[in-house]
C-alpha cells in the first residue's frame, strides 16, 4: 500500500515580488519545477525546485524523461533507498545543476508523503531541534537601490524585529563602504549588516574588500568567489576575521565536506533545492555541525524554516518572499521570528486554481 503508483511533474512560472538584481544578474523569473508523489495508500506528496529565469524545461525534461518512471512500485517509505535510485539512474550527469535541482523536488516530495502519512510536520520528523528561528531580510538590499532607499529598508526591517539584512555588493570599494557605513549609522552596532558579492570579486579584490568591510562589523562575507574557487576561500578565510558565508552554489554534500574541511566557510548556505533535496541537506547541516558550524539556508523560506528549525545549527532564516502566488496561506513573521508550521508534511499550502493559472508544462 505504500509503493508508489504515479508522478506528475508540472512547471509554473512566477514574477519576482519585487525588481532583484546583485552583481551577477538579474532575478528575471522564477521557473517553479513541482513534483506530485502518489501512494497506492492514498497518500501523496508535493515537492519543488527553482531557477531564476533558464533551465526550467530542462530540470522538468530530465525528471519526466529519465527520474519519473523508475520510482513507479518503490516503497515511498524509503526515502534514502529512493535518494540513491536516483543518483544512481544519473550517474552520467551529476554533480551537476540540472541533476540537483530534478532530484530536490522528488526528495522533497517524498519527505512532504511522509510526514502526512505520519502525521507530522517535516521539521519535527526531521529533527525537531528549535521552535522557531530570527529572519534577516534581503528583499531591502539589491544592488540597484539607492543607498536612501537601503537605509529606509533597514530601519523598516529593524522596527520590525528582523535580526539583520543582507546588502548587495559590487560597485566600486568606495561606493559599497559608503553604502554599507550609511546602513550601520542607521541600525546602530547591535543590528546584523550580511555582505554578499554573488561570486563577482577574484580572490586579490575579495582581501581587499574583507579588509574594508571589518571595520563595518558585518555578520558575513557572502560567496566572495566563484563557488569553486575552494583553495581562494581557504585563503581568504585565514586572512579576515570576517566570517565567510558559502552554500548556495554548490550541488553536493561532498562539495560542502571539502570546503568545511579545508576551513574556507564559517556560515554554510546549503540550499535545499540545488543540494538534491532534504535528504541531502540535512547530512550537510549535521556535518557542517560537527565542524561546529552554524547553517543559514539559501532562499527558500517556506522550506527552509522548517528545515534549519530541525538542526541545532540552524542559525537565521532569510526573508524573500517567493510562493505568494500559489499558495493560499504563507509563513507568519512575528517580532522578527519565523516558526516552521505545524501540518503535516512541508507545510506549504499551494493553492491549484493558481499553480493550474500559472502552469506552462
Amino acid at each position: 500500500m505504500t509503493k508508489i503508483t504515479n508522478v506528475e511533474c508540472r512547471q509554473v512560472d512566477l514574477e519576482p515580488e519585487t525588481v532583484r538584481t546583485d552583481a551577477s544578474q538579474q532575478f528575471l523569473k522564477q521557473e517553479t519545477v513541482l513534483v506530485t508523489v502518489q501512494a497506492a495508500d492514498g497518500c501523496s506528496g508535493t515537492g519543488y525546485t527553482y531557477t531564476i529565469g533558464t533551465g526550467g524545461s530542462s530540470v522538468l525534461a530530465l525528471l519526466r524523461d529519465h527520474l519519473a518512471d523508475v520510482l513507479i512500485g518503490a516503497d515511498s517509505r524509503n526515502l534514502e533507498q529512493l535518494w540513491q535510485l536516483l543518483i544512481n539512474n544519473t550517474r552520467a550527469t551529476t554533480v551537476g545543476a540540472i541533476t540537483s535541482l530534478a532530484m530536490a523536488a522528488v526528495d522533497i516530495a517524498l519527505w512532504d508523503l511522509a510526514g502526512k502519512r505520519y502525521g507530522q510536520p517535516v521539521w519535527r520528523l526531521a529533527g525537531g531541534a528549535q521552535e522557531r528561528l530570527p529572519v534577516y531580510d534581503t528583499e531591502g538590499g539589491w544592488i540597484h537601490l539607492p543607498a536612501d532607499d537601503l537605509v529606509r529598508n533597514a530601519i523598516a526591517a529593524q522596527t520590525a524585529g528582523h535580526a539583520g539584512v543582507k546588502i548587495k555588493v559590487g560597485k566600486s570599494l568606495a561606493e559599497d563602504v559608503e553604502r554599507l557605513a550609511a546602513v550601520r549609522a542607521a541600525v546602530g552596532p547591535a543590528f546584523e549588516i550580511m555582505v554578499d558579492a554573488n561570486q563577482s570579486f577574484t580572490a586579490a579584490e575579495a582581501t581587499r574588500r574583507a579588509a574594508s568591510y571589518e571595520s563595518l562589523g558585518i555578520a558575513w562575507f557572502e560567496e566572495p568567489l566563484p563557488a569553486d574557487d575552494l583553495s581562494g576561500h581557504a585563503r581568504l578565510a585565514r586572512c579576515t576575521s570576517v566570517p565567510i558565508a558559502v552554500g548556495e552554489s554548490l550541488y553536493s554534500g561532498r562539495q560542502f565536506a571539502e570546503y568545511l574541511a579545508a576551513g574556507a566557510a564559517s556560515i554554510i548556505q546549503v540550499d535545499a533545492a540545488r543540494v538534491g533535496g532534504i535528504t541531502p541537506w540535512l547530512k550537510v547541516a549535521h556535518t557542517a555541525e560537527s565542524f561546529n558550524v552554524d547553517v543559514a539556508p539559501h532562499f527558500l523560506m517556506e522550506l527552509h524554516v522548517s528545515l534549519a528549525c530541525a538542526v541545532p545549527n540552524g542559525r537565521y532564516v532569510e526573508h524573500i518572499p517567493q510562493l505568494g502566488a500559489v499558495t493560499r496561506t504563507g509563513p507568519v513573521i512575528e517580532n522578527g521570528w519565523l516558526r516552521p508550521p505545524d501540518a503535516p508534511g512541508i507545510g506549504i499550502d499551494w493553492d491549484p486554481d493558481a499553480l493550474d493559472n500559472l502552469r506552462v508544462a
